[in-house]
């Protein structure tokens, strides 16, 4: 008889690993508790077999919502600032659902990691009650979570749609990798069964999967997969309200930033003030970027228009942004212009434009209309021009004009504004409006509509593009310029995060399937 100090060390060593194994799945320390499957047996019971089933579809759930909101990292701001106008106070939600769709992800990989162990060392599975209540409540917060995203911001599955233009490549070799890995617990448990039944039914779905991976690149499309010297320019950079991870938006700190970092344009916001000075403000109130609640407490709500310039102008449009870190990178800015944050106030319109005079920077601006009752109703075009013609020294050519009303008009007063669209038109109506440039959502980027424009003397300008996968997309497009949050970022690019030609791109996917086919085989003659 051997006795326990004749057996191998590998024997103690496989034994340990089973005892974890099953501790951190089953919650079974002790070895008797362990239940190993014989040549014939199915791997679990019908309910631990549902139970494996609904982890899978735990694991699919928990990936899309990951994926889904860690490519949706551009807009982060735009969804704090979304929250903020529903709930009236400034929180980093964006952070918050990363780290759950993180924390439920990681989770679950490793209920699966342990499964597909359990499985290779010919364990039944007892998934531990806690750990199904873990699944359900992972599969509940990943689907309701992409649900209520997806009503209310719909237009991240464009985010999403272009994203795979950038990673499909990488997807495409990490989903080949994934399930070459599994063929080895697949073929494990495929020879150990007697039933003709049950190995159809784990072959055949995991050779329709194998398939459809390897096929996968046959209908994969991405501008970033071109011929060596076709790329063009980098697009140029304008400055999103400045550049607002480095100073308080839509102040002068912000756009002196900006041009610091090399932004060839200046993009902001203009409000009319009640006694007709056009000044800087992205929100319809002043409560989010200044300290209205303490100046005038009881007006925290009332449009921003209706208050006169001398009110605006005694309010600070630093502070804020220094204990809300909108971008969290406050903290990493000097004593100096930390110090110089805290002490912005709210920039006129003729500030701004003088300054875009001074550093010859083109400049492009929402106009928003006075709400009704205000004196300015339906005169804040004219008056708004005025500013750029006698109370500044910027020239018209430096200013994309980007309002839509009144037109005609505007082209008639001044013919050397550069007229901007805020939306795809057709060709006969940009012509018709002398109009040079596009200003459109990132989501709607597509090089074949770029380079229709750029056939017709139009120039396309994507916003708000902050990522650099996103701008790398958007070089490879043709686009011509960006209006972003991060200049300071995206100036320092030389090359595409993401580019390869078709050759290179053949060449990875040929190898990959090729590896993955040779692997499997040899894991299945093995078995």
């Amino acid at each position: 008889m051997t006795t326990m100090s004749q057996l191998p060390p590998e024997h103690y060593e496989r034994r340990t690993l089973v005892s974890c194994l099953t501790g951190l799945y089953s919650c079974w320390w002790r070895r008797y508790e362990w239940s190993c499957t014989q040549s014939g047996d199915c791997c679990c019971s019908k309910l631990e077999g549902a139970t494996f089933g609904l982890l899978v579809l735990t694991f699919c759930s928990t990936l899309v919502f990951l994926y889904f909101w860690g490519q949706a990292e551009n807009d982060y701001n735009d969804f704090d600032w979304f929250m903020f106008e529903h709930l009236g106070s400034w929180f980093p939600w964006s952070v918050v659902l990363l780290v759950i769709a993180a924390t439920c992800f990681t989770y679950i990989t490793v209920l699966v990691l342990l499964a597909v162990c359990l499985l290779s060392e010919h364990q039944k599975l007892h998934l531990h009650w806690s750990h199904k209540m873990g699944i359900l409540l992972s599969l509940t917060l990943s689907a309701v979570a992409t649900a209520v995203l997806s009503d209310l911001w719909s237009k991240e599955w464009s985010t999403l749609r272009l994203s795979f233009q950038v990673t499909a490549p990488f997807l495409h070799l990490g989903g080949v990798m994934l399930t070459t890995a599994l063929a080895w617990p697949v073929a494990t448990h495929l020879f150990r069964m007697s039933s003709r039944v049950r190995r159809g039914f784990i072959t055949g779905p995991f050779l329709l999967i194998l398939s459809a991976l390897y096929l996968l690149p046959l209908g994969f499309y991405s501008p970033c997969v071109q011929e060596k010297g076709t790329l063009g320019p980098p697009p140029a950079l304008i400055g999103h309200r400045g550049a607002p991870m480095l100073a308080p938006e839509n102040t002068l700190m912000s756009f002196e930033k900006a041009v610091e970092v090399g932004s060839e344009g200046l993009e902001t916001d203009v409000t009319m003030s009640y006694d007709g000075v056009p000044f800087l403000m992205h929100d319809r109130t002043l409560q989010r970027t200044t300290n209205v609640h303490e100046v005038f407490p009881n007006r925290t709500n009332t449009p921003a228009s209706m208050f006169t310039w001398a009110e605006l102008d005694s309010l600070n449009a630093g502070t804020w942004f220094l204990s809300g870190d909108p971008f969290r990178t406050s903290g990493s800015l000097g004593a100096d212009d930390q110090r110089r944050a805290g002490e912005q106030s709210v920039c006129s319109l003729q500030d701004f434009l003088e300054l875009a005079a001074h550093t010859d920077r083109l400049v492009i601006f929402d106009l928003y209309r006075p709400p009704r009752g205000h004196p300015y109703r339906d005169t804040w075009l004219q008056r708004t021009l005025e500013v750029i013609h006698n109370e500044s020294t910027i020239r018209s050519s430096q200013v994309l004009w980007l309002p839509f009303a009144l037109r005609p008009l505007v082209l008639e007063m001044d013919p050397e504004l550069q007229q901007t669209s805020g939306s795809q038109l057709p060709l006969e109506e940009l012509q018709r409006y002398n109009i040079v440039k596009v200003n459109l959502h990132y989501s709607e980027m597509s090089a074949e509509l770029i380079r229709k424009y750029a056939a017709a003397n139009v120039t396309t300008n994507l916003y708000v593009v902050s990522q650099p996968w996103l701008y790398s997309l958007a070089w490879c497009s043709g686009v011509h310029s960006v209006t972003t949050n991060a200049p300071q970022r995206l100036s320092t690019m030389t090359a595409p995060l993401f580019i390869m030609s078709p050759d290179e791109f053949n060449l990875m996917w040929i190898l990959t399937d090729l590896v993955s086919f040779v692997l499997i085989v040899l894991i299945l003659t093995f078995h």
